[in-house]
């Protein structure tokens, strides 16, 4: 099974292309992805993580997603190489996304202008035919 699930900052605005055969928006971007743990004396790491994000996905992160934001990303690992003029073989390894969200809370006084749902390439929901629904705090179990 080949999933990866991320929640990082943007490092960079997404950089959109368009591929040269069918003429399909690609997005590419990265996120600055912290470490779990710092060690005594050091400053939090960060890993910073290659996405590439195809069609809608890709149309939609373009549009909404800015540097500095916090996002969610599930995607799956990809690795590929390619020469280069000279003849030099290169590796990349990278992030192609499969879902994104918006991880960043509302901040105060902002208005939400659109009606775009906070996430991309996500099951929509079950709507009132759920089968699970918790109506306060105080009925859960832990």
């Amino acid at each position: 099974m080949n999933k990866v699930i991320l929640m990082g900052r943007l490092t960079r605005d997404p950089e959109v292309r368009y591929t040269q055969t069918s003429n399909t928006l690609v997005a590419s971007f990265s996120l600055a992805v912290n470490r779990r743990f710092v060690r005594q004396g050091e400053e939090r790491q960060a890993d910073f993580i290659n996405i590439v994000a195809w069609g809608k996905l890709g149309e939609f992160c373009s549009k909404y997603f800015k540097k500095g934001q916090q996002v969610g990303i599930i995607g799956r690992i990809q690795t590929r190489t390619w020469d280069d003029e000279q003849g030099q073989k290169h590796y990349v390894t990278e992030v192609v996304a499969e879902e994104a969200y918006f991880a960043d809370s509302k901040r105060d006084g902002e208005a939400s202008s659109s009606n775009f749902d906070a996430t991309f390439g996500a099951m929509p929901s079950s709507g009132s035919g759920s089968d699970f629904e918790i109506s306060s705090g105080d009925d859960l179990p832990f």
